[in-house]
C-alpha cells in the first residue's frame, strides 16, 4: 500500500454468516472525535529516531524478525528493503533491486524473508542468512499485500491492478496453487481459519472469502465513507477494524457483518494494529498524526490521543513480541528518511 505522502482473520462462518446482505441495515453509533481528546500522559513515548539518508521516498509496510533483533522496511519509491539493528539502532543493509516492494513477511522457521512487488507483480523469498534470493513466484499483475496462514504453510497475496484476486503460494511445495478471484481490486487483507475479510476500496465493500471453497461467499457494504484501505481484526472480540476516507474509523463484528461504530479521525489513514494486552487500536495517518483509540468493550471505542507526526507518515507496524509501536517518515525536500520507535504506556 503506497504512502500517502505520494499518492494519495477471521472467523470459521457460522449459521446464518452467509445469509449476510450486501448491504446489511444496521444502528450504528457514530462518535464525533474532530476535537482529538488528548491525554496527559502519552500512550506511546518516542524511544528512539533511526534515520535513513540514501533513502529517497516513501515506504510501504514491514515485518520483524524478533529473535535477530532485525527490522525489514520496503522503501517503495528507493526500490530496497532496508534492513535495520533495531538493538543498535542503526542500519544494517540497503537490498537492491526490487520493483516497488510492497509487504514483507519474514518467518522464523527456515529464517525466510518474503516480499512483493507492485512493478513487476512478484513475490520474492529471500535467504535470512544471505539475504540472496532463494525463489521467485511471478504473477499477472502487481503483487501487494502478504499474509502467512500457518494452518495450511501457504502465503496469501493480494494480485492485480485490473482485476483483483488472491494468489497462494504453498511454502512446502514452493509453487504456486492457484489464485481465487475477487470481484473488485484489493487492499488490506486479514485471515483467521477458514475465512478471509479483504478491503475491495473501489467496491466500497468488505468481501469474505472461504480458503475452502476458494471464492468470496459474502460481501459487506462500506456506507459509512469511501475507499476502505487498511484493516486490522480483533480475534477475541470477532470485531474487524476499517477506516476510509475522509478520517473514518469503523468497526465491524463479524459474525454478522454489521458496523456497530463509526468514529471521525485524521485523513489517510494507512496502518490500522491492536494491542490486545492494553485494549487499544493504533491508527497511523497520512495526514500527520497517530490516533489511539481505547476500547472500553466489544462495542464501545472512542478516541484517547493524537499523537502529531509528519504528512506522509503512513504506514507503521506494531509488534506484540518486541512491544514497539514502529513508524516509518518519508523523505521529502525538508524531511530526512527516517524510523521512529516508540514504547507504548500502560
Amino acid at each position: 500500500m503506497r504512502n500517502f505522502y505520494f499518492s494519495v482473520g477471521l472467523f470459521i462462518l457460522i449459521p446464518g454468516f452467509l445469509s449476510c446482505s450486501s448491504n446489511p441495515k444496521t444502528n450504528i453509533t457514530e462518535t464525533n472525535n474532530s476535537s482529538h481528546a488528548s491525554m496527559n500522559t502519552s500512550t506511546l513515548q518516542l524511544q528512539k529516531t533511526i534515520q535513513l539518508p540514501n533513502v529517497k521516498g516513501g515506504f510501504d509496510l514491514m515485518a520483524v524478525d524478533v529473535k535477530g533483533q532485525r527490522l525489514f522496511v520496503s522503501a517503495e519509491d528507493n526500490h530496497t528493503v532496508e534492513v535495520i539493528n533495531l538493538h543498535t539502532g542503526k542500519p544494517l543493509k540497503s537490498l537492491p533491486g526490487f520493483n516497488e516492494p510492497k509487504w514483507i513477511v519474514y518467518l522464523p522457521e527456515g529464517n525466510r524473508i518474503f516480499v512483493s512487488t507492485g512493478g513487476d507483480g512478484k513475490v520474492t523469498e529471500l535467504n535470512g542468512n544471505t539475504y540472496k534470493v532463494a525463489h521467485t513466484f511471478s504473477f499477472k499483475e502487481a503483487c501487494n499485500n502478504l499474509r502467512f496462514d500457518s494452518s495450511t504453510s501457504q502465503l496469501l497475496v493480494g494480485v492485480g491492478k485490473t482485476f483483483g484476486s488472491l494468489g497462494r503460494i504453498d511454502l512446502i511445495q514452493n509453487k504456486i496453487l492457484g489464485e481465487i478471484s475477487l470481484t473488485g481490486y484489493l487492499k488490506q487483507f486479514e485471515i483467521d481459519g477458514d475465512s478471509v475479510y479483504v478491503n475491495l476500496p473501489d467496491k466500497n465493500t468488505v468481501e469474505v472469502v472461504s480458503l475452502s471453497a476458494s471464492k468470496p461467499v459474502a460481501s459487506w457494504a462500506v456506507t459509512e465513507a469511501k475507499r476502505n484501505v487498511p484493516m486490522a481484526l480483533d480475534k477475541t472480540h470477532h470485531r474487524l477494524f476499517v477506516a476510509c476516507e475522509p478520517g473514518k474509523f469503523i468497526i465491524y463484528s463479524t459474525g454478522t457483518g454489521k458496523a456497530i461504530q463509526s468514529i471521525n479521525i485524521s485523513k489517510d489513514a494507512d496502518g490500522i494494529y491492536y494491542d490486545e494486552k492494553r485494549k487499544r487500536i493504533y491508527v497511523s495517518c497520512g495526514e500527520g498524526s497517530i490516533e489511539v483509540l481505547a476500547q472500553k468493550d466489544a462495542d464501545h471505542y472512542n478516541v484517547i490521543q493524537n499523537i502529531t507526526t509528519v504528512p506522509g507518515a503512513g504506514t507503521s507496524l506494531f509488534s506484540p513480541q518486541l512491544d514497539k509501536y514502529i513508524l516509518t517518515v518519508p523523505q521529502s525536500s525538508n524531511q530526512i528518511a527516517e524510523i521512529r520507535i516508540y514504547q507504548p504506556v500502560k
